[in-house]
């Protein structure tokens, strides 16, 4: 399998151009890492002028996939890529999907907040700590994806078991929640779907995490078990 190099072309504009798209991602990245704490702080101090802003944000990551697609779509026309190249744009066209899904379910999470806002609802500390687990697994995908880094990107995709694990926790709760007080019902399911968001952000990580290891070693490891992904870097 070749080496990635970014560099190698013989026409330089190519080169500008995988990069560019490179970049773009990059910022989309960090404009839903800073939308996703933003959307988590409005959740904690029930802050819905925040959570609108996150909200406005989402046509702004909207247009960055739009922008990204037609880009990568107007270099393989232009330039019929393959191997690595094709690779890399596939991975680019794949992960700016998996972002702007991430994004959604940012926004998701805000329209709770204003929804819910007012209205006695349990307590949303186990919902806070899976959102700081999956923002930090966002955060390790998006330096993974900017470093090509195998390991980090397999260490990123172990690290969703916690997500799992947090979400049942906090499903039971909200369940006991509502059998205790059944007015409780209709904030509760909107938690509840806040915290499905959440739980999602992390396989949305998964997936960002998946194809990178494609991208790297050119295997196709969306449906491979935990242990033959970590069998790739023994």
């Amino acid at each position: 399998m070749e080496n990635l190099n970014l560099s190698r072309h013989i026409s330089g504009q190519f080169n500008n151009e995988l990069e560019n798209v490179r970049n773009q991602v990059m910022q989309m990245g960090g404009l839903i890492e800073q939308q996703l704490m933003d959307a988590l702080s409005a959740m904690a101090e029930n802050d819905i002028e925040l959570a609108r802003k996150v909200i406005i944000k989402d046509n702004e990551v909207n247009q960055f996939e739009t922008t990204v697609d037609q880009d990568c779509s107007r270099i393989i026309a232009k330039r019929q890529p393959a191997a690595s190249d094709l690779r890399l744009i596939l991975t680019i066209m794949k992960t700016v999907t998996e972002l702007e899904r991430v994004g959604d379910s940012v926004t998701s999470i805000a329209k709770m907040v204003i929804e819910n806002h007012g209205q006695k609802v349990p307590s949303l500390i186990g919902l806070e700590n899976m959102g700081q687990i999956v923002s930090k697994m966002l955060h390790n995908a998006l330096d993974a994806f900017t470093r090509l880094d195998l390991h980090a990107a397999i260490a990123v995709h172990n690290e969703d078991k916690k997500v799992n694990r947090q979400y049942e926790s906090i499903l039971r709760e909200l369940m006991t929640f509502m059998m205790e007080d059944p007015r409780s019902v209709p904030f509760v399911l909107k938690v509840l779907a806040s915290a499905r968001s959440i739980e999602r952000i992390g396989d949305r990580c998964q997936n960002i995490c998946e194809q990178i290891v494609y991208l790297v070693k050119g295997v196709d490891v969306r449906h491979a078990t935990e242990e033959e992904i970590n069998a790739l870097i023994n």
